[in-house]
């Protein structure tokens, strides 16, 4: 028997279904549909990616004295309900055919990500200050209030939230008190601190201090040789986490999960590397590849060390600097060593999932590290990149709740900004993604990423001269990325102003001579600049180039006048992230 939907309201893509009502809707408008379709839908909606037989639809829609051709009526009825959604029995978006078995609901249905919040107790762990006369010390005092953040992130997650890194770092050097920034990120607390180093010795100083009154709950200085530094460090972590569980999480008492090395050298390349990964962009992550791999010279064993080089490996890859083959190769493999060294370390679990997605096109092994990621530290990393990469499997509901969880630790944070601008104009809700958009571009008008999307956006509601000019900012502040010129050429080619368009192309196939150009940035130009052919030719060679941005290809408006062309629809097929190893180049499929 098909069990009785929880929920009055379900939503997926675009439409929703009212139980209580007993409506389909399409962005709130009221779409036409019969009983019998509804029925069906009903029922494929509440089990959703399970077959639903044809016996049980016989029982739910036809009662046992109702005489009728069954099959027909079947037939006909399902034709019905994918009239209504504008899908294909051929290459279905909502409802999949099993022959002589049934129907099954194959689109993401919206369930709700988000624990609850509202008791929490949030906590901001302000950047320690380099009291230091050497300013190269910066990175040991950003490391420690990273490390810091890990830590009390970890304590207990249902009962203190943390506030994380890219929020609290802007608050470095501030004159607010902390009374306004406890204001302005809605946090109950703020532990700050300070950090001197002067030859071979180190001194470091912590408080809490709860906001609504200044009052000091707690503090504590050391002052030891540089040698100790790494006992240093793991004891503030356990006194601050001590003090924290009594004071603020008193039901519990929280382990210190293991993270920090033996190995001073090897700890201190770390921090450089987490220094230039912070800044996620092509050359500085090339760099933290770098200080990861000495660090581990240094300690083979150094299991945050090897999440750090594959998080660094997967942004250089996305971005293009190298060929994603390689790029993802080794972030899963440097992935899959820190799970091997330490299976509770939650980002490591993150980035295993998010790199899977990207080059194997994997959802359903994606999901598995996402879900033991987010069940081992619900925060706001974990739910970003798993929210990025909902996005890139069409979830867009789903997408939008994690990324919104994200955003209450993290709200300062400009990427996660840029991602729900991103999601909105997936979800083809250009309106939102503009709105969204310009707030972000108002907050930090130097931040390329958000002009990228914004400038996108603009395009799909026909407003090229805005779209141009955001895309002309995007390519002077990425330092005229491949990516950011593919735009900006398939911008001024959808504007009508082909001859430009055809310059700024020229530029990006250019830069093959000096750098790696993902073919799917060359595809993009080529959309609204070239025959359907060349456009398609090299939409095959991002095919073979393994890059995730092909993943986009599903819900990019930029290629929707492809998408009757028998090609492109066969393409469409080979990359199904639901359906695993459908897509795998040949080369690929050897043993490697």
């Amino acid at each position: 028997m098909l069990p009785s939907s929880a929920s009055q309201l379900i939503r997926f893509d675009l439409f929703e279904l009212d139980l209580r009502a007993g409506e389909l809707r399409k962005r709130g408008t009221k779409i036409r549909l019969q009983e019998q379709p509804f029925l069906i839908l009903e029922a494929l909606l509440e089990n959703p990616g399970q077959i639903v037989t044809r016996e049980e639809l016989q029982k739910k829609i036809w009662p046992r004295d109702t005489f009728v051709d069954f099959d027909h009526g079947l037939h006909s009825a399902v034709n019905r309900l994918r009239e209504a959604l504008s899908d294909s029995a051929d290459n279905p978006r909502f409802v999949e055919t099993l022959s002589r078995r049934g129907y099954r609901f194959i689109a993401p249905v919206k369930r709700d990500l988000q624990p609850p919040i509202n008791s929490k107790k949030m906590l901001i762990v302000l950047p320690f200050a380099n009291m230091s006369l050497d300013a190269d010390q910066e990175y040991f005092s950003d490391g420690l209030t990273e490390e810091m953040i890990v830590h009390l992130s970890r304590l207990n997650p249902e009962r203190l939230g943390v506030i994380a890194r890219t929020s609290a770092m802007q608050f470095k050097n501030t004159s607010k008190d902390i009374k306004a920034i406890g204001h302005e990120l809605g946090v109950q607390f703020a532990l700050e601190g300070s950090i001197r180093r002067a030859g071979n010795r180190v001194r470091i100083t912590a408080q809490l201090i709860q906001v609504s009154d200044q009052t000091h709950l707690w503090a504590e200085s050391y002052d030891r040789g540089l040698k100790d530094v790494l006992a240093i460090q793991k004891d503030v972590a356990e006194r601050i986490a001590r003090s924290l569980t009594f004071e603020l999480v008193p039901e519990q008492r929280a382990l210190i999960p293991r993270s920090i090395s033996s190995n001073t050298e090897a700890y201190e390349l770390y921090l450089r590397g987490r220094y230039y990964l912070n800044q996620r962009v092509e050359q500085a992550c090339l760099k933290a590849v770098d200080y990861f791999n000495e660090a581990l010279q240094k300690y083979p064993a150094y299991a945050p060390a090897y999440a750090g080089l594959a998080d660094a490996y997967t942004v250089i890859g996305f971005y293009g600097a190298i060929p994603p083959k390689t790029a993802f190769e080794k972030a899963k493999a440097a992935a899959k060593t820190a799970v091997q060294l330490d299976d509770k370390l939650s980002e490591a679990h993150t980035i295993l999932g998010y790199a899977t997605l990207q080059y194997d096109w994997d959802w359903p092994a994606a999901e598995v590290e996402h879900k033991r990621a987010i069940e081992l530290n619900p925060n706001w990393y974990e739910y970003d990149w798993y929210g990025f990469n909902l996005v890139q499997v069409g979830q867009f509901s789903e997408a939008l709740a994690a990324l919104e969880y994200a955003r209450r630790i993290d709200p300062l944070s400009l990427i996660i900004a840029c991602h729900i601008g991103w999601t909105f104009y997936f979800a083809r809700e250009y309106e939102k993604s503009i709105r969204h958009l310009e707030k972000t571009v108002e907050f930090n008008p130097r931040f390329p990423l958000a002009r990228y999307h914004l400038g996108k956006a603009y395009l799909q509601t026909h407003d090229f001269s805005r779209g141009i000019e955001q895309l002309q900012s995007t390519v002077e502040g990425s330092g005229h990325h491949p990516g950011a010129l593919a735009a900006l050429a398939y911008a001024l080619g959808a504007a009508g102003r082909q001859s430009e368009g055809r310059e700024v192309l020229a530029k990006v196939l250019g830069l093959q001579q000096h750098r790696h150009v993902l073919a799917y940035f060359v595809a993009f130009a080529m959309s609204s600049l070239s025959s359907k052919d060349e456009t398609l030719e090299w939409l095959e060679k991002a095919f073979e180039e393994r890059s995730g941005w092909i993943l986009h290809l599903h819900h990019e408006p930029a290629f929707d006048h492809l998408r009757s062309h028998p090609q492109f629809a066969a393409l469409l097929k080979r990359i199904n992230p639901r359906k695993p190893g459908l897509g795998v180049p040949s080369s690929s499929k050897s043993p490697r």
